[in-house]
């Protein structure tokens, strides 16, 4: 439904139609919620490109306990144990909500779902729906819901520009709409705006997901976490598309193995092969690209002619690209795919900010650590759109401030940052590489041309990136290639961000 801006005064406004953002907005229903949305509703989402589907600990010889014991060992040590602890055990809950928002997960013959193994998972616990077309028919059948749910207004083709704030609490935003500008004011705002792709030139993600959601929560002051773990898919699709196309793990898991273009499989030496965790996959993957090699999947003995029927999404982007699995191997290469740093919330996607949840890739709740297992992203997404409707649906609107006068901002620009933010902030780091992209992304976050946000964001990967002194999970550095004994998470403010920036900066100059 639609709805004159003014009359959604004191509504819980959601941005973003992923599915973290439907399901809040579908679970706090008969609540009047708005759902901002940049696009189409749930369009340019990571979501509906999911192709792997949702873990949940559903089979006979499967637990919580070895979902969480195998989510820690991904982790590599910076877990929250007891928030992946409370989240995975609400993976049966949020298959039965799904399906009862009308999702439809794949059965056998005899009515059970058919489970999926990926990389790193020691039991097959992956729910698919459509096969390896996941997210797009879990997001189709919540926009229906959404379509069916008259207590939402759906605003598309709207961008958050700003939040607005008084003593440090939420008090509404700035959007734009139709080419003009305008505020809505509220108390509560959720934000699930999704990831961190579109700063890098290799990407799985929709180019427009550079973290505005983070940008908009670092510049009310939340704070941050972990914001240096991105985590590279070993398998993007290699050719001239963008963003990749993603050749699932799920591949791997019926059998591919990875070779270079001498027909060597180089990954018999790692614990798990091709099903080790994704950041042991993708550097081993890069230090074949890096010695001038090529990679391929090789699914031919695997899969042969079944690949068509098994995996048919990925089928028709390889014949995209001119390639037919059956009889070929498949190009790949690493590309950015999950943020496991954001903005740091509690289990219910409270920020530190009053007024302000964060939910999604765009939150950092403690369950991924320093590399996420696959597919806990989608698990986490629901459980928390569930936790934050919940806990929003217990507060009170209060008091909704008059509306100020709002000017109208550039849009957000990521083309300016993504060349420095692909080359000085891959699968492989050091500190000149670090300082230097810090140097020159600094004065851009601190402008307030189009490039500010998505500089924003790059400046605090590359901050924390430099404190961190070791190589953990999806963070690699080639002058500290060793892991510390002992590592805590790391939160921080953009201002704090900015205090160590400039001093980086000064001493860089200094050194040069």
């Amino acid at each position: 439904m639609t709805a004159p801006l003014g009359s959604l005064s004191g509504h819980v406004v959601v941005v973003g139609s992923g599915l973290a953002g439907m399901m809040t907005a579908l679970t706090l229903a008969p609540q009047p919620v708005v759902l901002i949305t940049r696009g189409a509703i749930g369009a340019q989402t990571s979501s509906a490109w999911a192709q792997g589907g949702i873990a949940a600990s559903l089979g006979e010889n499967d637990s919580i306990e070895l979902h969480l014991s195998d989510t820690l060992a991904a982790g590599d040590g910076l877990c929250d144990p007891q928030a992946a602890s409370e989240i995975i055990e609400e993976g049966p809950a949020v298959i039965a909500a799904l399906e009862r928002a009308g999702v439809a997960f794949d059965q056998d013959s005899q009515g059970r779902l058919v489970l999926g193994l990926e990389a790193a998972h020691s039991r097959r616990r992956i729910v698919h729906v459509s096969g390896d077309g996941s997210g797009a028919a879990i997001i189709a059948a919540l926009v229906q819901a959404i379509a069916n749910t008259p207590s939402i207004t759906t605003l598309d083709a709207t961008e958050v520009r700003s939040l607005l704030s008084h003593d440090g609490s939420v008090t509404g935003m700035v959007i734009s709409r139709g080419g003009q500008t305008a505020a809505i004011m509220t108390n509560r705002v959720v934000l699930a705006t999704g990831g961190i792709g579109g700063l890098y030139d290799a990407t799985t993600n929709p180019m427009c997901n550079f973290g505005q959601g983070i940008a908009l929560a670092a510049r009310a002051g939340a704070r941050l976490a972990d914001m240096e773990f991105v985590q590279f898919h070993p398998t993007g699709l290699d050719s001239a598309r963008r963003p990749l196309a993603l050749v699932s793990e799920a591949v791997r898991g019926e059998g591919a193995v990875l070779v270079n273009d001498r027909g060597e499989r180089f990954m018999t030496g790692f614990d798990g092969a091709e099903l080790a965790p994704r950041d042991v996959v993708a550097r081993a993957i890069s230090a074949e690209l890096s010695l001038g090699r090529r990679v391929f999947l090789d699914a031919r003995a695997a899969l042969g002619d079944r690949f068509a029927s098994r995996f048919p999404t990925i089928h028709a982007l390889c014949q995209d690209a001119g390639i037919d699995p059956a009889i070929d191997l498949i190009p790949v290469r690493p590309a950015v795919h999950y943020h496991m740093g954001g903005v740091a919330t509690d289990l219910t996607g409270r920020s530190s900010v009053p007024g302000l949840w964060v939910i999604g890739e765009a939150a950092s709740t403690g369950l991924h650590g320093a590399n996420r297992l696959a597919s806990n992203s989608l698990l986490e997404a629901a459980a928390l759109g569930i936790r934050a409707a919940g806990d929003i649906g217990a507060t009170l609107p209060g008091t909704v401030r008059s509306t100020p006068a709002v000017l109208p901002g550039p849009a957000p620009d990521a083309s300016a940052v993504r060349a420095i933010v692909s080359r000085h902030l891959g699968v492989l780091r050091n500190a000149g590489a670090l300082q230097g992209a810090i140097a020159t992304l600094l004065p851009l976050a601190e402008s307030d041309g189009p490039a500010a946000d998505p500089a924003i964001v790059a400046l605090t990967i590359a901050v924390f990136a430099m404190l961190r002194k070791e190589s953990r999970g999806a963070h690699a550095r080639t002058d500290f290639p060793l892991k510390l004994p002992v590592s805590e998470r790391r939160f921080m403010t953009f201002a704090d961000v900015l205090d160590v920036a400039h001093a980086a900066t000064h001493s860089f100059a200094r050194s040069a």
